[in-house]
């Protein structure tokens, strides 16, 4: 089952790569990573989706995560209500004669035309990894050149009860 796992962590150099080799050694996928700086100098969030086979496994881990030096807080956002996005860019290969088409095409997702040359054109969507997903399979017909996917980015929605394991380790206010 896929989870999505939030983690704060303080911005320092190896973080990412002890986060990830410990899952690693843990043997969990990690599907998607995203980590960018927070509201708070010298802290950063990171955003993880991974497979997961069961709740031990996903409690082990999540136990795991917060003895990390470097780990401010870690929750499970995925039973939450969440606000999650993703941004993605395609290149199309499209003449001029496709361009109207497959600006019909990305029309309905909010989509917009980045880049226009000759022999293609660059999309760029945000939004819920299955409505990227949606728009690929779309413009597939089409000929895609390129692909470039950031990973799922998530909080949680306005203001809910902290997420029990991570009110426990969290050292943050």
């Amino acid at each position: 089952m896929k989870r999505i796992i939030t983690l704060t962590v303080q911005d320092r150099s190896g973080v990412l790569n002890r986060v990830t080799g410990l899952l690693q050694r843990r043997q969990f996928n990690i599907s998607s990573i995203s980590v960018g700086p927070t509201e708070t100098e010298g802290v950063s969030k990171m955003t993880l989706v991974v497979e997961v086979e069961d709740d031990q496994r996903l409690e082990q881990v999540t136990k795991q995560l917060n003895k990390q030096i470097d780990v401010l807080k870690v929750s499970d956002i995925t039973d939450k209500a969440i606000v999650a996005r993703e941004l993605a860019l395609i290149k199309v290969a499209s003449g001029s004669q496709l361009r109207s088409e497959i600006n019909g095409l990305i029309d309905p997702f909010r989509a917009i035309i980045v880049d226009v040359c000759k022999e293609s054109i660059t999309v760029q969507v945000t939004g819920k990894p299955d409505k990227i997903d949606a728009l690929i399979e779309l413009l597939r017909p089409f000929g895609i050149k390129e692909i470039a996917r950031t990973g799922l980015t998530a909080f949680l929605r306005g203001h809910q009860p902290q997420v029990n394991e991570s009110a426990t380790y969290s050292l943050i206010k």
